[in-house]
């Protein structure tokens, strides 16, 4: 793929970790950074080698050239993903990594899986959702009328500083969490913030949920407004025939890296016990 729309990317490890190779990803989603996951870091590279990258919502690199309906797709970024595990030491000799895909991430990495699933031991989709939209003659309750998510992209067009405004700190769930996650929202260009969300919120990725076969752990947070449990419900039934596991954090807000670390470190430690994802190996944070 001509266009990188990743920077920044690095392998952090502990004296734990010895030798081998990156066992661990962590993707950030929609208006984050890398630094999103600055309170699992230490706790987790002293025992794991860990990747970390920044997906590239600056508008410097997006394909100027490129047609405006294939600039941003949820298969773009799954390729993208793929791309830098390789380049950043995931191997399928390796039985690939446990990658741990927040928001945005979470489809691309479904579907990455189903196109490369040896660089992929096991999936953790935190707060994810394949479908923003409800859909009642479907019964299904994604958490949004269509109508409130067209609105949301008028305010997004009219006043991007005043819609960050308002939508960080419902979605940060903690006033301490709200003022570094306004920053690195702001950090994207508006331009290409409003083709993403588009992307995100009109689109129905629920299909690729039946692709998936790597084994996945789906986390949501129980007061979560973008992505309610009513969605993690419906992914947890959908995937059922992948044996796919649910845990609900109780917390509030869309970050439970911010808000509830503790929480979310002791599921991914769960999650790195499992055989297919530790290779066997029991391994302790």
């Amino acid at each position: 793929m001509k266009n990188k729309w990743h920077s920044n990317a690095r392998v952090v490890a502990g004296s734990g970790a010895g030798e081998e190779e990156v066992s661990v990803v962590l993707a950030h989603g929609y208006g984050a950074n890398q630094a999103v996951w600055d309170k699992l870091v230490p706790s987790l590279s002293r025992r794991r080698k860990l990747l970390l990258f920044d997906w590239d919502f600056t508008g410097t690199r997006a394909g100027k050239d490129d047609d405006d309906e294939e600039r941003y797709t949820f298969g773009r970024f799954a390729d993208e993903l793929i791309a830098v595990m390789e380049a950043r030491g995931v191997s399928s000799g390796s039985g690939g990594a446990v990658v741990v895909a927040h928001s945005m991430s979470a489809m691309a990495a479904c579907i990455a899986a189903g196109r490369r699933p040896d660089l992929f031991s096991h999936l953790l989709l935190l707060c994810a959702s394949p479908r923003y939209i409800n859909s009642e003659e479907e019964g299904y309750v994604g958490g949004f009328d269509e109508a409130d998510i067209h609105g949301m992209l008028a305010a997004m067009e009219s006043d991007f500083h005043g819609w960050v405004n308002s939508f960080v700190p419902k979605a940060a769930g903690h006033a301490a969490a709200a003022e570094p996650l306004e920053k690195s929202f702001l950090a994207m260009d508006p331009g290409v913030a409003l083709d993403l969300a588009k992307m995100i919120f009109l689109s129905d990725q629920r299909e690729v949920l039946d692709g998936v076969t790597t084994p996945c752990t789906i986390v949501q947070v129980k007061g979560d407004f973008a992505a309610p449990p009513s969605v993690a419900e419906y992914m947890h039934l959908r995937m059922k025939k992948n044996s796919a596991a649910m845990e609900i954090i109780d917390s509030v807000g869309h970050f439970p890296q911010l808000v509830a670390p503790q929480q979310l470190l002791d599921i991914l430690d769960g999650v790195l016990r499992l055989p297919e994802a530790a290779g066997g190996i029991d391994v302790t944070m």
